[in-house]
């Protein structure tokens, strides 16, 4: 059965809503007792990707971790919790933004540490590309990441370009020098 055929043609962000929660344990901290950067991307793609699967309903694979902040360290024994939803849909990917708190167990705080965009593309069971469904922001946030994620999917193409044409440069000044 085509699971696509069955899709609803739009989602809300809420039916995207995903939320983790990880102890912060030694084997996942530096030699300062704070949790590694790398450790934290993890978790990030793993909270995002659970959104993009609720949007899309199939396979997805990150395309993108468009922009990550670390705003402040994460300590061991910390409880690290993840909250993601899809700012908006394209044709085949998805922009999910994932929100990070810590809890210090000992007492209770809760701060922001950490937030960060990622890009999925829905794919099937071979790899080949599906498309998604359409995305409809309800609340004024949800309208602002709507339309935030467009810009930013515009200043990534654009870097793209500039990127593909400075490699064309680069190889057409290596050639040159070759002759």
């Amino acid at each position: 059965m085509d699971t696509q055929a069955t899709q609803p043609a739009v989602r809300t962000v809420a039916s995207t809503q995903s939320e983790m929660t990880e102890i912060i344990l030694p084997n996942d901290t530096n030699t300062l007792g704070n949790l590694l950067g790398g450790r934290l991307m993890h978790f990030i793609d793993l909270t995002g990707a659970m959104a993009a699967y609720r949007h899309a309903r199939t396979h997805v694979v990150t395309a993108a971790m468009d922009h990550i902040d670390f705003i402040q360290p994460v300590r061991l024994g910390d409880l690290v919790t993840l909250k993601s939803s899809v700012n908006r849909a394209f044709t085949r990917s998805m922009e999910v933004g994932v929100k990070v708190w810590a809890e210090n167990t000992r007492t209770g705080a809760v701060a922001h540490v950490a937030s960060a965009y990622l890009v999925f593309v829905a794919v099937d069971e071979h790899g080949r590309m599906q498309t998604v469904p359409q995305l409809k922001p309800e609340t004024p946030d949800e309208v602002r990441r709507y339309e935030d994620a467009l810009r930013r999917r515009e200043h990534r193409e654009r870097e793209n370009a500039r990127r593909k044409e400075a490699t064309l440069v680069t190889k057409a000044q290596k050639d040159g020098a070759v002759r």
